[in-house]
């Protein structure tokens, strides 16, 4: 059961731009890292830095796959959330550029 605090966190971390913008990838699909990167035009380190505030705010999962750390949402317990990006511009543009343009560079 979420308290009233759990979700005032959960909007703080969603207010910031890029952090939706990846919520909203990752509604998509399972993403890598170096994905991300690539579709948000920004450095590793910052896009990592993003992923580690909302791992830690419990919105996503992440495994490993080789050397590749890839991220998925983990919001089961947050029907909020998904009402969120249910209502957010669609990001599938954005994964079918990364299919298209970036092939060659995937993460596997």
């Amino acid at each position: 059961m979420q308290t009233i605090d759990n979700m005032a966190d959960t909007f703080k971390l969603l207010s910031d731009k890029t952090r939706l913008a990846i919520m909203g990838l990752l509604n998509e699909r399972d993403l890598c890292v170096c994905n991300i990167v690539d579709i948000l035009q920004m450095s590793q380190p910052g896009v990592s830095q993003h992923l580690r505030k909302m791992k830690a705010g419990g919105l996503l999962n992440e495994y490993r796959k080789g050397k590749w750390v890839y991220y998925s949402l983990n919001i089961e317990d947050k029907p909020y959330v998904k009402d969120i990006l249910a209502n957010i511009p669609s990001q599938v543009e954005k994964i079918e550029w990364l299919d298209q343009h970036l092939a060659a560079t995937t993460c596997d």
